[in-house]
């Protein structure tokens, strides 16, 4: 004979009931149609089949409405997918608060508009040397080895001249 035990209901987070739900094609075109065929992190323009859709504030912060509303959801490349994830799971707020306002305002929910990254009072870009601009990385890459910095110390450096 089976027995089964059951959690406590007052343990069921409000939008998580019946689990994740697969993402409506329509959803992706309208993401598309908003930002194009963009990594939303990297900004880098991939085809379509390249970009996944993922939640802005993390599933396991906010559960799912069911509404598939475009401003709670961002195209990411697996790349920028499991580097989001990982810097979520890895966030304060993540094994804390759980406060969807927290994550409102970070770089990994809304990289257009935000205050922190993880909590952290940060600010970040990714730079993407494509084509003939690839020279200019290699040289400044050589010249940072040179002079024993990182390229990101050397960027900072010549901007601030």
């Amino acid at each position: 004979m089976g027995v089964y035990t059951f959690g406590d209901a007052a343990d069921i987070v409000h939008g998580r009931i019946g689990g994740r739900k697969a993402f409506p094609k329509k959803l992706k075109q309208d993401l598309i149609a908003l930002h194009g065929s963009r990594d939303a992190i990297t900004h880098t323009l991939l085809p379509e089949a390249c970009l996944q859709i993922d939640h802005r504030i993390p599933y396991e912060i906010s559960g799912d409405d069911g509404s598939f509303d475009p401003s709670l959801f961002m195209l990411l490349d697996a790349s920028s997918n499991r580097q989001k994830s990982w810097a979520c799971e890895h966030c304060p707020n993540f094994s804390g608060a759980r406060s969807p306002d927290f994550c409102k305002s970070c770089f990994w929910a809304f990289p257009e508009h935000y205050t922190h990254i993880c909590g952290e009072p940060c600010r970040r870009i990714d730079l993407i040397w494509s084509g003939q601009e690839t020279l200019i990385y290699d040289h400044l890459a050589q010249q940072a080895v040179n002079d024993g910095i990182s390229l990101a110390d050397l960027i900072k450096r010549k901007l601030n001249e």
